[in-house]
Order: C-alpha cells, then structure tokens, then sequence
C-alpha cells in the first residue's frame, strides 16, 4: 500500500504546515503530488510510539503490550456525511473518532492512524487539507498519531482510518463477559447526534450543540481503559444506537441486558426540539448512534468509574433468549442505524 509520504499524507497535512504557496485554491488534480511531497514532508507531529512514521513503504509502531488492538471504520459521502452540513474538519473529527472510540470500547489506548482517503478529482485541495487537521485534532485527543494511509480517485468522498492501539498489559474487554447481577453502566452522550440530524433534515441549522454534535462527536476515550482498570465484564461503542448495542452484548454474553429510560438524562436542548417536533426524546436516547458512548457491564457493588452512570442490571435468560428489555418491555424491534 503506497505510504503517506508518496501520496495525498503530505498534501492533507497541510493544515499543520501552512498552505499560503501550496496551490491550496487549486483541486487535487491540478495539484501534483510530487511537487507537494518535497513541501510537506517536515515537521509531521508523532508520540512515543511512532519509531518510524510517514517516508517508507510502511510505518513502524511500538506494542509495549506485545498485543496490538487493530480496528477500521469507513464514512462515505451521502451515507454518512454530507458537505452543506459538514465542514471538513467536522468531517474528518467525525471520520478518527469511529475508530478512536472502537479501541477505547476494548479497553484499550490508541496509538496511531492509517487512513484512506478517495475523492473526485475535481475536489478542492483545501478540503482534504482541512479535512486531514480534523483527523489530525480528533487523534491527538486520544494521544495517537497519524503514521500512514493511501489515496484514490473515486465518485464520492470516501474515509476510512484503521486505529492501532495498546492495552498496556490489561485484558481487552469483550462483549461476552456479562452476568447475571452485573450492572449496565454508560459514559457519554446518547441521542444528541440523532437529535442533531433531525434538526438538519429539517431544514434548520440550531440548536447548534445538537447540529454540531451530529457535525462530530465527543466520544469519552479515557473512560475505556478506566473501565477495564476497574473491572469491566464487558463494553462496546455505542454506535449504532443503545439499544441496538446493547443487544450485541445480550447475544455475545448470552444474558438480558435490562435498561431504565428513567436512568437516561435528557439534556434541555433534547426535551425542547423533540417537543418542537413531536418526538418522544427516549427515542432518540435510546435507538440514536454515531455519539459513541461506552457502555460497559460491572460485577459487585464497587463504586463505578468516573464518567459511568448505571442505567440498569443485567439479567439471566428465560425462554425468550438473550435479547434486550427497556423498562420491563422486551424490545423486539431491532431499534438502531442499520448499515443494509
């Protein structure tokens, strides 16, 4: 796979670097890649684990654990961004923080990125560059480094980043370590970017926190391994909606996952757009994705960690299997983003 450094890594970088003479106005395909290569090649950021980045055919990155967490998500245009929405730094936070927020989900700390990148030929050069300060912003909050990726033509805007990670000699948490008794915690926001693209789909650009939230999220990183720290029998990312995860967790650890909507605090901006439009906010709580909280099951009675509020226990199966319960309500309904 061509490296960064022989591709669009340098260009995209830009933002870092300064563009004023980089032919930044101009499109990807009136911009050569080589004679951006020799400009943008000093001065790339990366942390203690990157021992050779962006310049050969691969990068090379520390395991201190002698495990390594590898994890990829892909966003493409119109399915799940839009640029009248988006600006391109939303964009490509939006774009890291799937895959930050996976590694985080295991226990676990992001260590570097490697993304893919395909667009229109006739892309303005100053988007992607923008769009790789948002990728760039976004890793360094989870204290990772962009090392690597590729570049392709292609109909759309197309993003995918594989995030490596280390679980610094824990466990990883899986989704089949539930039990019965345990209790269902959850850090993070849920509903604010499903409550964010119905106030776009709308028409309408405010409240801003919802619209930006759905623009990018604010996954809680440092509340995955502080989870794994304190125990947790399992986790994921909230994702696709609570409740859709949630059920990944039922069926991978063969229990019921019994969730109170009362636990679920709906933020004021919430309540008054769903009232705006007649909306139950518990639907957007509980069915919305794409702000990728952490939600994590915890044996015995110790004190949750920071960031973790309980939302409800986990129970053994009956006959009806693994499955979810919302407010004593088995719920059937597949409820979340589906990809088909």
């Amino acid at each position: 796979m061509p490296h960064w450094s022989t591709r669009l890594w340098r260009m995209l970088c830009v933002a870092e670097l300064g563009c004023a003479d980089m032919g930044a106005d101009g499109t990807i395909g009136d911009v050569g890649e080589f004679s951006l290569i020799d400009r943008l090649t000093s001065g790339l950021a990366s942390n203690a684990h990157v021992i050779v980045g962006p310049g050969d055919d691969t990068a090379v990155v520390n395991a201190p654990d002698g495990r390594t967490l590898v994890t990829v998500d892909i966003l493409v245009e119109g399915r799940h961004f839009r640029r009248d929405w988006s600006t391109p730094v939303d964009i490509g936070r939006k774009a890291a923080a799937a895959s930050l927020a996976d590694i985080a989900a295991m226990g676990g700390t992001t260590t570097a990125l490697v993304v893919a990148f395909a667009a229109p030929a006739d892309l303005p050069a100053s988007w992607a560059m923008q769009c790789m300060s948002g990728l760039a912003e976004e890793a360094a909050l989870a204290g990772a480094s962009i090392v690597g990726g590729d570049v392709s033509a292609s109909d759309a805007i197309v993003i995918s980043v594989t995030a490596l990670g280390d679980l610094a000699g824990k466990s990883p948490v899986l989704r089949s370590g539930a039990k019965a008794g345990d209790r269902i915690a959850l850090a993070g926001r849920v509903g604010w970017s499903a409550a964010g693209l119905a106030v776009l789909t709308r028409g309408f650009r405010s409240p801003r926190v919802l619209v930006n939230a759905h623009r990018f999220p604010e996954p809680p990183y440092a509340a995955g391994p502080l989870a794994a720290k304190a125990g947790a029998t399992s986790m994921i990312d909230v994702s696709d909606g609570l409740i859709a995860d949630a059920r990944h967790i039922a069926e991978s650890s063969d229990v019921v996952l019994s969730l109170s909507s009362a636990t679920l605090e709906i933020p004021e901006e919430i309540r008054a757009t769903a009232a705006a439009y007649n909306v139950d906010p518990r639907l957007w709580l509980l069915t919305g994705g794409e702000d990728h909280a952490l939600l994590a099951t915890f044996s015995g009675k110790k004190k949750l960690p920071v960031g973790f509020v309980e939302i409800g226990t986990v129970e053994a199966t009956g006959d009806e299997g693994p499955g979810v319960v919302v407010d004593g309500i088995r719920d059937n309904s597949r409820g979340g983003h589906r990809h088909f």
